[in-house]
């Protein structure tokens, strides 16, 4: 069910320049492999879901300090078995990394995707993540710290350029200023 519900959101995301359409056609490969969930699928990579909530007033977005990669990026992790979808590997993954559960998706389907290396690291080697990426509102502030992760905050879109992060998370983040 996963799959075919991967399969759906990838046909009807429209994407947003060549890049993305790239990204989607090696996403839509990946699909045809063995087993594209799961997190020992190295060559070339496996899917994850993440989410870019909003604030309540929509003018801030929460980030996580990543504790292996050690940058500010949005909350998400590997899709599991028991995901129903993406959005709902994402809301999970949001739950499980700053305790936020009540949240409204802004927009339907995905927002973004984005395939993006994963450095080698002592238990695995260098592979790629294939993000499906949503974008959900939150109506609180109030997070909760995680083992997962080694700080959380509601970083001001306005100020996102001195955020230690990646120019995935800056590009989802110029997407996320266009709607407002």
């Amino acid at each position: 069910m996963l799959l075919t519900e991967v399969r759906a959101a990838l046909d009807r995301y429209a994407p947003a320049d060549a890049r993305e359409l790239a990204f989607r056609d090696r996403m839509l490969a990946l699909i045809r492999t063995p087993d594209p969930f799961s997190r020992r699928a190295f060559d070339p990579g496996h899917f994850t879901a993440s989410a870019f909530v909003l604030s309540p007033d929509r003018d801030r977005v929460l980030l996580i300090l990543h504790k292996k990669l050690a940058r500010w990026l949005q909350p998400g992790g590997h899709l599991e078995a028991a995901d129903a979808s993406p959005f709902e590997a994402a809301r999970r993954e949001v739950a499980e990394e700053t305790g936020l559960v009540e949240l409204v998706a802004l927009g339907e389907g995905l927002f973004d995707i984005d395939v993006h290396a994963i450095p080698t690291r002592p238990d695995e080697p260098a592979h790629e993540h294939f993000d499906l990426r949503v974008v959900l509102g939150s109506p609180s502030l109030r997070v909760t710290d995680s083992d997962e992760v080694a700080g959380i905050r509601w970083v001001p879109l306005a100020e996102m350029d001195a955020v230690a992060t990646d120019e995935s998370v800056r590009r989802a983040v110029r997407k996320l200023r266009a709607m407002q």
